[in-house]
């Protein structure tokens, strides 16, 4: 792989931290002391400079899976706001509209070619710039189920790291915008993060709106917002005071590895100024999913936000996840669809990951090899079931803390955290998997860990092949029944296990 696109899987895996909306997004009244939305000034798409599009995500053959790929300038003017109340932790926060200023950025666009396709869904990705440059967190790990459903999906750069860097790194500013394609990407400007929230409305009123070119003619029926990490943190604030003062925009959010803080809204950087731990408020009309992996509950400090579910919420907290993981390390990039990405991401339970990329991550031990990306496509599914039928997702567990300890996470005979959410990785272990205990270069504390069962162990769990690839197909069907993971992924799930060498004597 070449340096650059090592860099720009790196940046990308970086990351610390119905229908009568429609009516009131697209420019009508939705009641007094609500803010209409403007549309944006909407150009493209876009070809100029070197002619590629710049974003950390997947490197799939779009074409091959019957999609196509655009990009886009949005402009305007975008409002900040203020907080005139200090806010609690129940999430019904209190902001008014303060000052305005001209912006100019960009949105990505990953649409069906056939609009027979279309299912009317569009995930609305805040693109997360925690590595310094913008990256898709989210539609690299649920891609898949995105394409499958037929949906479109628009990353944002609303932040201006994105755009211009955080001076940490001069290697990973070089692939900024504005550095890797000045012709292209020069005129992009967001002043200050204070914005960001109003640029966030502002290109979902552009999608929403079917005068411009944005979906390229598909008719939108809902919109999903969605952020991983350091976006997830941004949605946060979003959905709490952003979403009960503006005419509706999003259908339904997924909050992806979000922390038990969020940031504020004057602009400043997440680390300097946070808002106190704080809850997803119980009074929207629209669904919140939160997924949560064992690093974000422990590492982030999302334990300390936890909140029962409600008509409007729900929380998934998955057994044996990292923050990040093999899988979006290396052949999630890839993943068509045809089992090659989930035999290889089966794999690396045994033969594990510790430096994906020599010199640039460096982890002191083998990393998390965990179920992330099938449970965060069940999400996807059942977010989009919710806005779209109302039939809300299924209730999870808590994962279990050590009550003398919140921050160890209470072990079954194998090593596997206790409770959350169930897959055949942590029923049928042939690894411990973590979201805890990573040290090393750059962002591997969130990465999580794994350690392999021996062959000893292995032999006594599993007499035979034939015996673990029956345990496998079991806890995979479980999975499946419990609505946690999703019918189409079943089957490469079963035959990753059927090709492994899994049981026997040692």
């Amino acid at each position: 792989m070449h340096k650059k696109a090592i860099l720009m899987t790196v940046v990308l895996l970086a990351t610390t931290f119905v229908a009568a909306g429609q009516a009131a997004a697209a420019g009508g009244s939705s009641g007094s002391g609500v803010r209409r939305v403007p549309v944006p000034t909407v150009e493209g798409p876009i070809t100029s400079g070197r002619g590629t599009i710049a974003l950390a995500s997947t490197s799939i053959d779009l074409a091959t899976a019957g999609y196509e790929q655009a990009e886009y300038f949005i402009s305007g003017a975008a409002t900040s706001y203020t907080t005139p109340v200090d806010p609690g932790i129940d999430g019904r926060w209190t902001v008014a509209p303060a000052d305005t200023s001209p912006y100019k950025t960009r949105v990505v666009v990953y649409r069906p070619i056939d609009p027979k396709r279309f299912s009317g869904t569009v995930y609305v990705e805040w693109l997360n710039v925690s590595g310094g440059l913008d990256a898709a967190p989210n539609w690299m790990l649920s891609h898949l189920e995105q394409m499958r459903e037929g949906a479109a999906y628009v990353g944002v750069s609303a932040q201006r790291v994105g755009l211009v860097g955080n001076g940490k790194n001069p290697l990973i500013d070089s692939q900024t915008l504005h550095t890797v394609d000045p012709e292209r990407y020069g005129t992009l400007d967001i002043p200050n993060d204070k914005y960001s929230y109003d640029i966030y409305s502002q290109a979902g009123a552009a999608v929403r709106d079917p005068s411009t070119p944005v979906l390229g003619g598909l008719h939108p029926k809902h919109l999903i917002a969605v952020g991983e990490s350091r976006g997830a943190m941004y949605l946060t604030s979003y959905v709490n005071a952003i979403v009960p003062t503006t005419a509706q925009i999003y259908d339904g959010f997924l909050l992806h590895s979000r922390a038990g803080i969020a940031p504020g809204f004057d602009g400043a950087a997440l680390e300097k100024h946070r808002m106190p731990v704080t809850r997803i408020r119980t009074d929207l009309h629209v669904p919140v999913l939160t997924f949560t992996t064992e690093s974000d509950l422990v590492l982030l400090g999302y334990a300390a936000a936890r909140q029962p579910d409600s008509a409007r919420f729900r929380d998934w907290e998955v057994a044996g996840t990292g923050h990040y993981d093999t899988y979006g390390l290396g052949p999630g990039a890839k993943d068509t669809g045809d089992g090659t990405a989930d035999a290889a991401a089966f794999q690396t339970m045994i033969t594990t990951v510790q430096s994906p990329y020599p010199g640039i991550v460096d982890c002191a031990a083998p990393i998390n090899a965990g179920p992330q990306t099938y449970v965060l496509r069940a999400a996807v599914a059942a977010l989009d079931r919710w806005v779209t039928t109302g039939r809300p997702p299924p209730r999870a567990p808590h994962l279990k803390l050590n009550p003398n300890d919140p921050k160890v996470y209470l072990t079954d005979a194998d090593g596997n955290a206790q409770g959350g959410i169930r897959t055949p990785h942590v029923d049928a272990p042939i690894a411990s998997l973590s979201g805890l205990g990573q040290s090393g270069s750059g962002y591997c504390f969130l990465f999580g860990t794994t350690k392999p069962f021996d062959t000893v162990k292995l032999a006594d769990l599993y007499p035979s092949h034939k015996v673990f690839v029956r345990e496998w197909n079991q806890a995979v069907r479980a999975a499946v029944k419990a609505g946690f993971v999703l019918s189409a992924d079943a089957p490469a799930l079963e035959a990753a296990a059927a090709q492994s060498t899994i049981g026997g004597t040692p």
